[in-house]
C-alpha cells in the first residue's frame, strides 16, 4: 500500500511538473469586467503589454461589463481553470457578495485570488462653493446641521460610497445626504458645479483637481501624505481613525487552476510589476504596484469581503436586486 501511495505521488508530482513547464503555450486573455476606457482597462493595457514578453505568449485584454463588473466576474468564475482566463476587477468584487441579493457566483469559492496588482487612495474633496476648509469644519457642519450636508458618490454600494459610509461612522456617525450619480464623471461634472458639497474621489483624478486648484482637498485617506498635494492632511491628523485602507486593483482565476499554474501566473505578475517602465506608467495613474504573495492577497480578499459586508450593514444599505 505505501509502495503504491508513494507511487501515485509520484506520478501526481510528474504530471504538475510538466504541466508547469509547457504552460503557458497558447495566447492568454486579461477579462476587464467594464467598459473600454476606464481605469481598469488603463491598468490591463499597461500589465498585458509586459505580461507578453514575460509569458513568451500573447495576453489579450477582453471586455465584458455589465451589473457592476458582475458580468465578466462571473464568466471568469465559469471558465475553465486551466489558467488561460484570467480576471482583472476593483475591490467591488468584495464588495458584490453583500450588496447583490442574488450572485451567480461566489467569490470566495469559485475565484482564487492570484495576487494583488496595485493599490491607491482617496481624497476627501470639497465643492469650491463650500464653505467648509477642513474635515473638522465638515464635521462641525454635519453635527451642526444633521441631514443637511450631502456628498456624492458614484453610485450606490461603489467604492467611494462606501468610503464617504466609512467616514461618517469613523467621524462618529455623522448624518450626511447621499446623492448617487451614475459614475465618476458625472460625480465630479456635480461637485465642480456645487450641486454637491464634497465627495471621495480617486486619488488618480482627486489629486490633479486639487492640485489644479479645481476642488478644495480635505484630507487623504492612507497613513501618510501625498507627494503630489502634501499641504492636504491625512484623515488621521485630521482627528478621524480607521481611513487608512483605500482601494485596490487584484488578478483572479477559476477556482480549481492548478497551484502550479496559479503559483507561474503570480510570479509573472510579480516581473511585471516589477519592471520599472510598467511601475512608473502605473504610479503616474496614481496606484502603488504590489505583487503579492498568493497565500497574502487570499487572506487579504477574505478580510475585505468581511470588511465591506460590515460597513453595508452598518450604513443599512439596501441590497440590490
Amino acid at each position: 500500500m505505501n509502495r503504491l501511495l508513494i507511487a501515485i505521488a509520484f506520478a501526481a508530482l510528474s504530471a504538475s511538473t510538466a504541466l508547469a513547464q509547457n504552460y503557458p503555450n497558447r495566447p492568454l486573455r486579461m477579462v476587464v469586467p467594464f467598459p473600454a476606457g476606464g481605469g481598469v482597462d488603463t491598468m490591463a493595457r499597461i500589465l498585458a503589454h509586459k505580461m507578453t514578453d514575460i509569458v513568451k505568449q500573447p495576453v489579450l485584454v477582453e471586455h465584458k461589463p455589465g451589473a457592476g463588473g458582475n458580468v465578466g466576474t462571473d464568466f471568469v468564475a465559469k471558465s475553465a481553470p486551466d489558467g488561460y482566463t484570467m480576471l482583472l476587477n476593483v475591490n467591488g468584487i468584495a464588495i458584490s457578495p453583500s450588496l447583490y441579493r442574488k450572485l451567480p457566483f461566489d467569490p470566495l469559492k469559485d475565484l482564487i485570488g492570484v495576487t494583488q496588482v496595485a493599490a491607491t487612495q482617496f481624497v476627501l474633496t470639497g465643492s469650491p462653493k463650500f464653505e467648509a476648509k477642513t474635515v473638522k469644519d465638515v464635521i462641525a457642519l454635519a453635527r451642526a446641521t444633521p441631514g443637511k450636508l450631502n456628498y456624492a458618490s458614484s453610485g450606490v454600494g461603489a467604492p467611494l460610497h462606501l468610503q464617504a459610509e466609512i467616514f461618517k461612522h469613523s467621524a462618529g456617525g455623522l448624518e450626511i445626504l447621499h446623492i448617487p450619480y451614475r459614475g465618476d464623471a458625472p460625480m465630479l461634472t456635480a461637485l465642480l458645479a456645487g450641486d454637491v458639497q464634497i465627495a471621495f474621489m480617486p486619488q488618480s483624478t482627486g489629486a490633479k483637481q486639487v492640485e489644479g486648484g479645481q476642488l478644495r482637498g480635505l484630507a487623504v485617506t492612507g497613513l501618510k501624505r501625498w507627494p503630489s498635494i502634501p499641504n492636504v492632511p491625512t484623515m488621521e491628523e485630521s482627528g478621524v481613525k480607521g481611513m487608512d485602507k483605500g482601494s485596490w486593483y487584484g488578478l483572479f482565476v477559476p477556482a480549481g487552476t492548478p497551484p502550479e499554474i496559479v503559483r507561474a501566473l503570480q510570479q509573472a505578475m510579480a516581473k511585471t510589476l516589477a519592471d520599472p517602465e510598467v511601475s512608473g506608467r502605473i504610479r503616474a495613474t496614481g496606484q502603488e504596484p504590489v505583487g503579492s504573495p498568493t497565500a497574502d492577497f487570499q487572506a487579504f480578499f477574505k478580510s475585505e469581503v468581511a470588511r465591506f459586508a460590515q460597513v453595508i450593514e452598518v450604513a443599512k444599505i439596501p441590497k440590490i436586486d
